[in-house]
C-alpha cells in the first residue's frame, strides 16, 4: 500500500472527475493522502476532502509566494486549525524566489511564523523550496524548526542539502521529477538518503512523472515513484511502497487501523 504525502486535490484541475481520480489512486494500491491546504480557498477545500472521505489528511499553512496575503488574523485561524483531528501538518511553508509576487522579507517573516505556530501546537511541517536552498536550510535552523521536524516537499537540492535537511529532523520526499531521465540530483538523493526517511509524493495535479510528464499528475501516478526508487535503490517495489507508508504514518501520527 502506498502513502502519497502531497496532493492538491482541492485544486480546480480535480473538479470535474474527483470520484474518478479517488477510485483510480485506490486500484493502484494508494491506502493514504494528504490534500495541502496553501491560501484561505484551498484550506477550507481540504476541510471539505478530509472530512468526507475517512483516508485523507490535511496539511495547512501559507505558500510563500502568496506570503504577502497573509494576515495576523490567517495565523490565528492556521492555529485554531491545528487541533482537528485530520489535520497532520502545517504547510506548504517556505520561500520561493522563482516567482517574484511576494518580496523575500516577506516570505522569510511568514516563514519564521508557520515554525513558530508549528512548534507551539507541536505539529510537523511541510517546507516549500525553490531556489532557496540555503535561506531555506537557515532559517529552519535558526528557528530551531528540528523540534517538530517535517518534510522536505518534492525535493530537488543536492545530496549535501538533503543531509542538512536530515540532521534536523526533516524528512525527503520525492515525486515525479526522480523518474526523469535527465534528474541527476533527485536519482543521487533517492540513493543516499536512509530509507526510513524517505517518503512519496506525487504533487498532483503538477509533476507527472514519466511517461505521463506534462500531462496532469494524480495519486495512481505516486507507484511510478515508488517504482523508480525501488530501481535505483536495488530493492523491490514492495519493500518502499510499504516503508515509505510506515514513515509517514509515524511522522504524521496516524494510527487507523490497517484496512
Amino acid at each position: 500500500m502506498l502513502f502519497d504525502t502531497h496532493v492538491h486535490l482541492n485544486a480546480d484541475q480535480f473538479d470535474e472527475d474527483l470520484e474518478e481520480v479517488l477510485a483510480r489512486a485506490k486500484q493502484a494500491g494508494v491506502s493514504e493522502m494528504v490534500v495541502v491546504g496553501f491560501d484561505e480557498k484551498t484550506i477550507r477545500r481540504a476541510l471539505e476532502l478530509v472530512e468526507r472521505y475517512d483516508y485523507l489528511y490535511a496539511a495547512v499553512g501559507w505558500h510563500p509566494v502568496d506570503a504577502i496575503d497573509m494576515t495576523e488574523q490567517h495565523l490565528q485561524w492556521l492555529e485554531e486549525l491545528a487541533s482537528h483531528p485530520k489535520i497532520v501538518a502545517l504547510g506548504e511553508m517556505g520561500l520561493d524566489y522563482h516567482w517574484d509576487k511576494s518580496p523575500k522579507d516577506v516570505q522569510k517573516e511568514v516563514f519564521r511564523q508557520q515554525i513558530a505556530l508549528a512548534k507551539k501546537v507541536q505539529l510537523p511541517i511541510v517546507i516549500h523550496n525553490r531556489d532557496a536552498d540555503q535561506d531555506v536550510v537557515d532559517i529552519l535552523r535558526e528557528e530551531g524548526a528540528s523540534e517538530v521536524g517535517g518534510i522536505m516537499h518534492c525535493f530537488g537540492g543536492s545530496v549535501e542539502i538533503a543531509k542538512q535537511c536530515l540532521d534536523m529532523n526533516f524528512h525527503i520526499s520525492l515525486g515525479g521529477p526522480v523518474t526523469f531521465k535527465n534528474a541527476r540530483k533527485p536519482k543521487m538523493v533517492a540513493k543516499e538518503v536512509p530509507l526510513d526517511k524517505l517518503l512519496i509524493e506525487t504533487d498532483c495535479p503538477y509533476l507527472a512523472p514519466h511517461p505521463n510528464r506534462g500531462k496532469r499528475n494524480e495519486p495512481a501516478y505516486v507507484e511510478l515513484v515508488a517504482k523508480e526508487i525501488a530501481a535505483l535503490r536495488e530493492l523491490t517495489y514492495e519493500e518502499v511502497a510499504s516503508q515509505t507508508r510506515v514513515n509517514a504514518k509515524k511522522l504524521f501520527k496516524i494510527k487507523n487501523e490497517e484496512k
